[in-house]
């Protein structure tokens, strides 16, 4: 009988304009409905995954995946159908609720427990065979409602499931519905007075869907074996239930869940909800709804990997610090030290007297043949440099994934360490390439002027002497005072040329010195960045590319709650009570 009514009522929709087909063609697929909003996040938590599977643990990003593949899954499937669970627990009367919304005695009811067994399927149109074959109901639980009127038409597009109990001791039913309640687009949670504050369906069930509240109605039947008066006080209790449960309630015009009281048994109530089912089927709205609470609690499991405290990144006084104790590793600053002092030196021997470089000369022909161990380099140089570059790595590593996620710190320090292997060597072969500029310092222009000055001088003393000598042997003729002078001009004029080479090799020297540390520190740093700094900069980049993405997979309806975390969780709860109090 049923079928025969159902193909009469095909058949004066195809005969009429406007007509189911015609509304079938008239509507776009489901992909097409989905939001730009909801389409922009999918996209986005898609490329998330993609960028965070060699970062985040797979655990992780498992429900982020189940997610992008049920909306898949979903938006292949019927546009024009929205599938709504009946769930609750034994003795809720929730078959008895569903037979009534059918009209007609479709799932079985009485005493036994459990009465059912398996989901069974009522559908007030064609074309959901997809979305039941994915829900996994049998064809021969699958139901039509019987005739009636205009309530029929405005129902048009719905698919009741009626669940097993979800507190059933059968473990199989249980699982049942927790399978069926993560494909479904909405449920009517049917609780009763004695058990709707039943410790299990809020710590099991609505606690965790909290934030699908736009697609959940929770319904308290048999409010006929309860007073107007107690029932007015159980339904308080079950909205301040719902509250402490982080459910927002749908008053006033917020969106939330929606809260009444029935009576299947007496028919009390049934009209008024299966007018708000049938606007809320009318609405069409509820796949993306679902979705959209879907991708919200990903993103909230998803959140200790993306969102951390702190400041992420390496900032100026980082990099400079990680340059500075390369550059002391390398031994730049005691490079250009010995770089100017070898400039001054060779200056002051340049120009000084030869009596001096003389014995300079003997000085260092002495050194050179000891065999004095402290004037050996010592053997720890080497290590002691490994260890500075060590350490600089490992300081720089820790600055970059301060305020980072665990998951992004580990794959700063793990590039860092990649970076740190061999970068003593490459440090070595750099140092080895650009030559010690202490080896042969350039000769400014002045210098032979000195040394000419000095020459001058030199033979001053010489022939001073000469003449003095002369004249002591008799071949000169006799005169002390000239020769004498000659002789004072030049060992007083000697020592001042070198003092007046030695001051005005103070800048250039200086300079030199400071030119070779400069080369050596930007090459140590070059290495450094190309090595280290560019790795972990490649790091940071991605990081702050999934952050991008996460805040985009986040959305502007959700963000604060995801970011406010508890905070934004308060404040709804203390305007939910005063709702609850204001009435």
């Amino acid at each position: 009988m049923i079928a025969r009514r159902a193909g009469e009522r095909a058949s004066v929709a195809d005969a009429q304009p406007g007509g189911p087909e015609e509304e079938e063609d008239a509507l776009p697929a489901l992909g097409g409905a989905y939001g730009g909003h909801l389409r922009m996040r999918l996209d986005a938590l898609h490329e998330l995954v993609g960028l965070s599977r060699t970062r985040v643990e797979s655990e992780a990003l498992s429900e982020a995946g189940r997610v992008l593949d049920e909306a898949a899954a979903r938006q292949r499937l019927s546009s024009r159908h929205t599938v709504i669970a009946i769930a609750g627990a034994t003795g809720s009367g929730k078959s008895t609720l569903f037979n009534a919304l059918a009209g007609v005695p479709v799932s079985e009811t009485g005493l036994r427990r459990p009465t059912t067994s398996a989901p069974i399927a009522l559908c007030w149109s064609e074309g959901a065979a997809g979305l039941l074959d994915r829900l996994a109901v049998p064809s021969r639980l699958r139901r039509r409602p019987l005739a009636g009127g205009a309530a029929d038409t405005e129902l048009q597009g719905l698919v009741l499931i009626d669940l097993p109990d979800h507190d059933s001791a059968l473990t199989a039913h249980r699982d049942q519905v927790d399978r069926v309640l993560g494909l479904v687009d909405a449920v009517i949670w049917v609780v009763d007075p004695e058990k709707y504050a039943d410790a299990a369906l809020h710590e099991r069930y609505l606690r965790p869907l909290a934030g699908h509240a736009e697609v959940t109605f929770v319904v308290l039947n048999q409010i006929d074996r309860l007073g107007t008066e107690a029932a007015d006080l159980v339904l308080d209790d079950l909205r301040r239930l719902l509250d402490e449960d982080g459910v927002a309630l749908g008053e006033h015009g917020e969106p939330g869940a929606t809260v009444l009281a029935v009576s299947a048994a007496t028919g009390d109530g049934v009209p008024e909800l299966r007018e708000l089912v049938a606007r809320f089927v009318q609405e069409r709205s509820a796949p993306e709804r679902r979705l959209a609470a879907d991708v919200d609690a990903a993103a909230t499991r998803l959140r200790p990997a993306y969102l951390a405290d702190g400041r992420a990144g390496l900032d100026e006084r980082a990099r400079d610090a990680f340059t500075d104790r390369l550059a002391a590793a390398v031994g730049a600053q005691a490079a250009g030290e010995a770089a100017e002092r070898v400039w001054r030196r060779g200056a002051i021997r340049a120009c000084g007297t030869p009596w001096l470089r003389l014995y300079r000369w003997y000085e260092r022909l002495r050194a050179h043949g000891s065999t004095d161990p402290r004037l050996t380099s010592p053997v720890e140089e080497e290590l002691t440099a490994r260890q500075r570059v060590e350490q600089a790595v490992r300081i720089v590593a820790d600055e970059a994934s301060r305020g980072l996620p665990t998951p992004w710190a580990q794959a700063v320090r793990e590039a860092a360490a990649r970076g740190a292997d061999g970068l003593p060597e490459a440090l070595d072969e750099l140092t080895a390439s650009i030559g010690d500029p202490a080896a042969r310092p350039p000769r400014p222009a002045w210098w032979p002027a000195a040394v000419l000055a000095q020459i001058v001088m030199t033979l001053l003393q010489v022939f001073g002497a000469v003449w003095l000598v002369g004249q002591i042997v008799g071949v000169v003729e006799p005169g002390l005072i000239p020769p004498v002078l000659v002789m004072l001009g030049g060992i007083i004029g000697g020592p001042l040329v070198e003092w007046a080479c030695e001051g005005a090799v103070k800048g250039p020297a200086k300079r030199y010195g400071e030119e070779a540390e400069r080369r050596l520190r930007e090459a140590a740093a070059a290495c450094g960045r190309a090595r280290v700094l560019d790795p972990v900069a490649a790091e940071l980049m991605r990081y702050r590319e999934v952050r991008e993405k996460y805040a985009t997979v986040v959305g502007s309806r959700s963000s604060a709650r995801i970011v406010g975390g508890a905070r934004l969780g308060m404040n709804r709860m203390g305007a939910t009570r005063a709702g609850v109090r204001g009435r």
